[in-house]
């Protein structure tokens, strides 16, 4: 196993070499959904390949409370290893199991039950409702299975090993990229098809890795028993607001959805198209903030300030270079792009305006990661909360409605655009003077034995 100590040695070489795992991990598993789409629009059709679109989404807004935690999971694990608590490291491993666990089955059976209602909220076009429950019901029984895998991935990252969970999304991938069309053609499943498939994909990863990390000791898990209180309680505390943060920003991905859909059939078609190419656009920035996360908490948790800011500093620098490479990519390749997804005209012309619109502002969204993600790194999970609710709720969705009521469907991609600007401004300005340096999650037990000490002399 490959875990680094991020308190020490060259800051560029290890983000490159932390970050390029993880990012590679999550094009792989974005491949997922991908995937699927790219099944779903061209062997079954629009109108499936929209339901997929909003099915997704919904999807994720509700996992994303259990990925929010995942992200807590980062920034009290890095600590720990920072610290050289082993007996701390192994506490908290089992009530983030027990805790994770309850939550993934809640939000799994709630789910299953009220989809419907859900996507009759969100205006979904009557002639895809059905496809969609039936694609959203499948998903959200193997809803424990995709918070297992993201899970163990999460831990090994906050130990400073990305490179082993590269192995679990790539069986995902694989799987899924032979059993999609396999359910959908060969055995005539339609979009339920490209929904087992992904379920099933995602089953025998965490099983495997599950398998693989006990087998070889990776990371010290132990039988999950009853967590103390006090540990659910900082899970809580962290994990709620980190939870919120991340459903902020999906709710406001299926808000603005309702926006899209006022547009009819061929537009939500190629908003799902160009939701999967936004998917990969993202990646690098996503994963940056990954790292900063778990670099920075390391950091934070022994007082090493000066490094911190050097990890924001090379974090922001390198998310412009490699956001900026892509968006020159994406403008001349846009329609290309669109029509890997769908074929229908009124799709296709909607997704290359609306991708040729929003590219040359993702590095701002960029910013907005690399910055939250160093702030979470002190536990400041509350903070990211309010400046995600700044975003999404104040900026995003408003400006979104506002543009789209003004010059019609482009308003999509210009509302969100001045977005990003606006908000990555926010999140600047926090990081320079709020407070959240002052967090601190644990009590520094060998400066007070100092102390103690010091005191008795």
């Amino acid at each position: 196993m490959s875990q680094q100590d991020f308190t020490k040695g060259s800051i560029i070489k290890q983000m490159v070499f932390y970050s390029g795992p993880i990012m590679l991990a999550n094009l792989l598993q974005a491949s997922l959904q991908i995937i699927n789409s790219l099944w779903v629009g061209n062997l079954i059709g629009a109108n499936a390949l929209g339901a997929v679109a909003i099915s997704s989404t919904v999807l994720v807004t509700v996992l994303a409370f259990i990925i929010g935690i995942n992200n807590t999971t980062l920034t009290i694990i890095s600590q720990q290893k920072a610290r050289a608590d082993d007996k701390g490291l192994k506490t908290y491993l089992n009530a983030f199991v027990v805790v994770l666990g309850l939550l993934s089955i809640l939000f799994g059976i709630v789910g299953y039950l009220f989809t419907e209602q859900i996507l009759v909220f969100l205006n979904t076009p009557q002639e895809m409702l059905l496809e969609a429950k039936s694609y959203l019901q499948i998903n959200f029984i193997g809803i424990l299975f995709l918070m297992g895998y993201n899970f163990i991935a999460t831990v090994l990252r906050a130990l400073g090993d990305s490179r082993t969970p590269l192995r679990f999304v790539m069986i995902a991938v694989v799987l899924n990229t032979i059993l999609a069309p396999l359910f959908i053609s060969v055995f005539k499943w339609g979009i339920e098809g490209a929904a087992l498939a992904t379920v099933l994909a995602q089953g025998v990863s965490f099983l495997g890795g599950l398998w693989y990390i006990l087998r070889f000791k990776l990371v010290p898990f132990t039988i999950p028993s009853l967590p103390k209180r006090e540990d659910v309680s900082l899970i809580l505390k962290l994990g709620i607001p980190s939870g919120l943060q991340m459903m902020v920003v999906f709710a406001g991905v299926t808000a603005i959805m309702t926006v899209v859909n006022s547009f009819g059939g061929g537009v939500v078609a190629g908003f799902g198209a160009t939701q999967r190419i936004d998917s990969l656009i993202t990646l690098p920035a996503m994963a940056l903030g990954t790292a900063v996360n778990s670099m920075a908490g390391q950091n934070i948790s022994i007082n090493q300030w000066g490094r911190v800011r050097e990890i924001a500093n090379i974090g922001t620098a390198f998310n412009i270079v490699v956001m900026l490479t892509i968006t020159s990519l994406v403008f001349l390749f846009a329609e290309p792009l669109t029509r890997l997804f769908i074929q229908e005209e009124q799709a296709v012309t909607f997704g290359t305006d609306y991708l040729r619109i929003v590219a040359f502002f993702y590095p701002f969204l960029g910013i907005n990661f690399i910055l939250n993600g160093v702030v979470r790194g002190s536990g400041a999970m509350f903070q990211v909360l309010v400046l995600n609710i700044l975003s999404l709720w104040v900026l995003r969705y408003p400006l979104t409605s506002i543009f789209s009521s003004l010059i019609g469907q482009s308003g999509v991609a210009l509302g969100m655009g001045v977005s990003f600007v606006i908000s990555s401004i926010f999140s600047f300005a926090y990081y320079r003077w709020g407070n959240w340096r002052k967090n601190q999650l644990f009590e520094d037990e060998k400066k007070d034995e100092l102390d103690l000490a010091s005191l008795k002399d």
